[in-house]
């Protein structure tokens, strides 16, 4: 598609956007009772409106049920974690007994570590990107020490080329087969935070897998970002939040994938809890832990269910949209913006976009890197009502999330933009 500078053209692409009355479905935030412009969903998405409605239902059950809410409720809160299986297969390119919501990200990470990162003398080491975030980085850094192993001879960092500002594919892979002999996981996030660059799982996992090691994923802001094919990949294991693009609450319930190939490796050494247990005996409060097969296995508690509502509420819509659908509009939507910005500053004089051009080595967000005043220029953008996100140093994270946001807005944070630059 050509673009065009105008607003005029934005609002003839809003007009033909097929995917532009999801947007009602959402509560938009304002400031000084002006709807803002809202680039951070890569960070908190929006409320979906029926929230309310799935919560309320459940806190209606609680009251008129109680206990007998567990088994007789709308939505029996006993199987709450398999209402999402569906859904969330279809955002990750998985099967439903791959899948379960549970936990918090960083709590997924540690159990499916303790499972797949099992050092011996000769593989030990792992290998990720540098500057993974932080959450990945104190995780990785904990299980390596919980081995009794030095981090710093363990943990492999890929730094970009100098004078590049994402990883190369090929430099992943050559490092992989470097490390093959002494390899134990190659974990990466999907799309890493700071730059926006989205990896090539499928090449990674191949090469990990060749040089025998598992292979696992960080998908925060992959999932609801991007489209995954994480079965026909063959990811050994991933994990994702539900707050970022997956729009259910600040702090909702995460999720976790484990490959089929692994749903009967009982032997694989876990942390186990009573919801991971084979769910006919559970109740039976007997010694002895049988999983379940498959993710499910790795279950610790049962069900936060008014959580677990809202997150139900929000895969509603994203099953009614779907995801290649919301990915044909981000790549026109996000394209856009990139368009755009290289008219404010063609010569790359003020600001650089870290993120790739490329829309397959990326999601939405780009992350422009300010070479001077960035607070500055962020704190302007913010008093004139946009809602972005600032990393340091020097970065501000903007995401046209497609299932809310619009061309018109893009075009007008170009402009609130051009006039804050000094």
């Amino acid at each position: 598609m050509k673009f065009e500078n105008s607003l005029g053209f934005a609002k003839k692409l809003d007009k033909a956007d097929p995917l532009k009355s999801f947007r009602s479905q959402f509560e938009i935030p304002a400031i000084h009772g002006k709807k803002v412009i809202y680039f951070t969903g890569n960070s908190l998405g929006l409320q979906p409106k029926s929230i309310r409605k799935f919560v309320q239902e459940e806190l209606n059950d609680w009251a008129k049920l109680g206990v007998e809410g567990h088994v007789h409720s709308r939505r029996p809160w006993l199987y709450y974690h398999k209402f999402t299986k569906k859904a969330l297969a279809k955002l990750v390119g998985a099967k439903p007994i791959e899948v379960v919501a549970m936990n918090q990200l960083t709590v997924n990470l540690h159990l499916m570590m303790v499972s797949f990162y099992r050092p011996t003398k000769e593989r030990f080491k792992i290998i990720t990107e540098a500057g993974a975030f932080s959450s990945d980085q104190y995780a990785f850094e904990s299980q390596i020490k919980w081995h009794n192993l030095d981090p710093g001879k363990t943990l492999i960092e890929l730094k970009p080329r100098n004078g590049e500002h994402t990883l190369r594919t090929e430099d992943i892979l050559k490092a992989i087969r470097d490390h093959a002999s002494q390899l134990a996981l190659v974990i990466f996030g999907g799309v890493q935070y700071y730059t926006g660059q989205l990896f090539n799982i499928k090449k990674i996992t191949e090469a990990g897998h060749q040089a025998g090691a598992y292979v696992g994923f960080d998908l925060a802001h992959a999932a609801g970002n991007v489209p995954l094919n994480l079965h026909r990949d063959g990811v050994d294991f991933a994990v994702w939040c539900s707050y970022k693009y997956l729009n259910s609450g600040p702090g909702g319930i995460a999720g976790a994938f484990v490959h089929e190939k692994h749903a009967t490796s009982f032997q694989l050494p876990r942390f186990s809890g009573w919801w991971g247990h084979h769910e006919k005996e559970r109740f039976q409060m007997k010694k002895g832990f049988v999983p379940m097969p498959g993710v499910d296995g790795w279950q610790l508690s049962n069900f936060p269910v008014l959580a677990g509502a809202a997150h139900l509420a929000s895969l509603e819509i994203f099953q009614e949209a779907g995801i290649k659908n919301l990915k044909k509009k981000s790549v026109q939507l996000t394209g856009y913006l990139e368009f755009l910005l290289k008219q404010i500053d063609p010569e790359n004089n003020i600001f650089t976009i870290l993120t790739p051009s490329n829309p397959n080595e990326r999601g939405c967000q780009l992350s422009i890197y300010m070479k001077q005043n960035g607070k500055r220029i962020f704190s302007a953008i913010t008093k004139a009502g946009v809602l972005a996100d600032w990393r340091e140093p020097n970065v501000i994270r903007v995401a046209p999330v497609p299932l809310y946001n619009t061309f018109e807005e893009v075009y007008r944070f170009s402009e609130i933009l051009k006039k804050a630059i000094p």
